[in-house]
């Protein structure tokens, strides 16, 4: 399947979701991060859920960085240049929605990719070998390019690995786990 036929599949298959599949298995995957041996840092990025979109419930990963008091970072998206700016989230962080239905800060404080130490990173669909499908416009494949090569990078999927690896770009940046509401995959070498 190319890339743009997996999107689609996988589109689809997210569309099927009810509701409260898309909350039971946002809690498992949630669960199963806490399996992973990434709570001793320091600054963590995450995406804000789409609901639209049928993403992954994220509020509960958002608890937990919270409970352990952790640097969360959120990002707001350029869409003239692809590139997002990274905020810190606060208590008086506004959240508002842009024209296609982001969540994003308003303003705040500014922190750079390489001060990032996780990164949660939003897909379609990922393959065996870390490789992941996103909506196809690359801000996460030219953010992770900014981020420290030691970042770790975690893709979160209410579906399990494509067996068929993806044809990777030169700029596409693998991923170091995927977590799904089964389990967790590693790609560390």
């Amino acid at each position: 399947m190319t890339k743009p036929e997996l999107r689609k599949k996988y589109k689809t298959l997210r569309e099927e979701l009810s509701i409260n599949q898309i909350e039971d298995f946002s809690l498992d995957i949630a669960n199963q991060l806490l399996k992973l041996d990434i709570w001793n840092e320091s600054f963590y990025h995450i995406f804000l859920t789409i609901q639209e979109q049928k993403e992954i419930n994220t509020e509960y990963i958002l608890n937990i960085l919270a409970g352990k008091d952790k640097n969360i970072v959120i990002s707001k998206s350029n869409f003239e240049d692809y590139s997002m700016i990274h905020y810190l989230l606060t208590d008086n962080t506004r959240i508002q929605k842009n024209s296609y239905n982001i969540p994003e800060p308003v303003d705040g404080i500014t922190i750079e990719s390489k001060q990032l130490e996780v990164v949660f990173v939003p897909l379609l669909a990922f393959d065996e070998n870390g490789n992941r499908i996103g909506y196809g416009k690359g801000f996460y494949d030219r953010f992770l390019n900014d981020c420290k090569c030691e970042t770790i990078k975690i893709g979160l999927s209410f579906f399990e690995a494509e067996q068929k690896s993806f044809e990777a770009a030169d700029n596409d940046v693998r991923l170091d786990y995927c977590v799904t509401p089964n389990q967790v995959y590693s790609f560390q070498d």
